[in-house]
């Protein structure tokens, strides 16, 4: 599970940093100055990816998490982060070409999948790590009860 979400944190690095090149040549070449989604999949990423794996890889040396758990958690949440990430990036795409179609309403619908599976992954984070603050807690203080 630790590969796994060390694996996951550098992926999301690397493509909060491609991301953000992409947009910034992207932009350029194509002589576009308006506002797009491209300029904020690299902080999405960045922020929801690489740092989140980061501290989810932490907190997995830290406590006891079940590794199936641990698996899962990565599982659903690098696909709702991918869906996010991914219909910003081609919403972007298709704004800084002016094309018509990257203003359809399915643009945010995917992005809002992907929110929605985030938000539900989190929520499942946050009760696995409840159970494992509260079976290292009990660990300790049995311990100093023996001590």
């Amino acid at each position: 599970m630790l590969n796994r979400l060390f694996f996951s944190a550098g992926t999301w690095a690397g493509l909060g940093l491609i991301s953000g090149l992409y947009w910034r040549e992207f932009t350029k070449i194509n002589e576009f100055e308006g506002q797009t989604m491209l300029s904020t999949a690299h902080t999405h990423a960045l922020s929801l990816g690489m740092l989140m794996f980061l501290a989810v890889l932490a907190l997995a040396k830290v406590f006891s998490i079940p590794e199936k758990s641990g698996k899962l958690f990565a599982l659903l949440y690098n696909i709702g982060l991918g869906f996010t990430f991914g219909a910003m990036v081609v919403k972007g795409t298709l704004q800084v070409l002016e094309l018509p179609i990257a203003e359809s309403k399915m643009w945010p619908g995917f992005a809002g999948l992907g929110h929605m599976l985030i938000a539900g992954t989190l929520v499942y984070f946050f009760l696995f790590l409840m159970k494992a603050v509260k079976a290292e807690s009990a660990k300790r203080e049995t311990a100093t009860v023996e001590a």
